[in-house]
């Protein structure tokens, strides 16, 4: 049976550079990378005959195939142009692939939530882990600085940078913690577990300085601990470190991203949203995060 890492492409730089991340992941996992393209002729003044259409969108399909094949000749690559919705078209192919990677252009501080958006709709739905990749991503950002004078095809000889996992021990997951590990122990790297604690509004009242109340948090940090032995064992060539820290997760999960190759967080499948919500956490990390964004479904 084929494994899939599958990206969706369009005309966008975002678009681009999640397809030669998914090539990249599809490498590490030995599987086929998958390009898909969707496309919906729409009537226009200036464009109103199907196959006009119809050759646009192979264009758009053919650029980002010859961009990943002039950069991974030996990946097994398969091309996918259909007319459905792009959403429809992605959340189809997610369900055989292992992961699906997907553009997303952040938005700065002082924008607000595209609602609606490809991305963020496919992300609320989507039955498998999806990777969100900015503009401009590229090999050289997953791995830590490479010194003067050292040749492209030498970087992917240079440590990677943490893998990351946002994590709530209130609320654990299999699903994102084993996506996790496994992301880490491909990369050869350290994965990073934070737990952002927030202290309740009736406790942080009370107090008289800044410091944290030390018994919640030596609760959290325990809870956190015994919740990743399992895993240690089941991956004991992950080199693990644990941090329970007082703040709000989305702030110190995108504090953290600078200095990482991927940040991996959960989304709860069993509630039911309108539209595009992902959950606030989910959100702040597509819009502000400087590295890769895996969103794991779970129960």
């Amino acid at each position: 049976m084929v494994r899939y890492v599958t990206a969706g492409v369009d005309e966008s730089d975002e678009s681009l550079a999640a397809a030669h991340f998914a090539a990249r992941e599809a490498v590490r996992r030995g599987s086929t990378l998958r390009l898909v393209h969707a496309w919906l002729p729409q009537p226009s003044p200036a464009l109103e005959v199907e196959p006009t259409w119809r050759a646009l969108a192979e264009q758009t399909l053919e650029r980002a195939v010859r961009s990943v094949r002039a950069a991974r000749p030996e990946l097994p690559l398969e091309e996918v142009l259909t007319g459905d919705a792009a959403v429809t078209a992605l959340l189809t192919a997610a369900e055989d692939s292992e992961v699906l990677v997907l553009g997303s252009r952040g938005l700065g501080p002082l924008t607000g939530f595209v609602v609606g958006s490809v991305s963020q709709r496919v992300v609320a739905r989507s039955p498998r882990p999806v990777v969100l990749v900015r503009a401009g991503e590229t090999l050289v950002d997953e791995h830590l600085p490479a010194p003067d004078g050292i040749s492209p095809h030498e970087i992917p000889e240079i440590p990677y940078l943490d893998v990351v996992l946002g994590l709530d021990v209130g609320q654990p997951a299999d699903e994102p913690i084993g996506f996790a590990f496994d992301a880490a122990r491909r990369r050869g790297t350290v994965l990073r577990v934070i737990h952002a604690h927030r202290t309740p509004a009736h406790v942080a009242i009370g107090r008289t300085g800044p410091a944290p109340e030390p018994e919640p948090l030596a609760e959290q940090e325990h809870s956190l601990v015994a919740m990743l032995r399992p895993w240690r064992e089941k991956f004991p060539d992950v080199p693990v470190t644990e941090t329970v820290i007082e703040g709000r997760p989305a702030v110190e999960l995108v504090h953290a991203s600078a200095r990482a190759s991927l940040v991996v967080v959960g989304r709860r499948t069993g509630e039911v949203h309108l539209g595009a919500h992902v959950g606030s956490v989910v959100h702040a990390l597509l819009h502000h995060a400087e590295c890769p964004v895996a969103v794991v479904p779970h129960a």
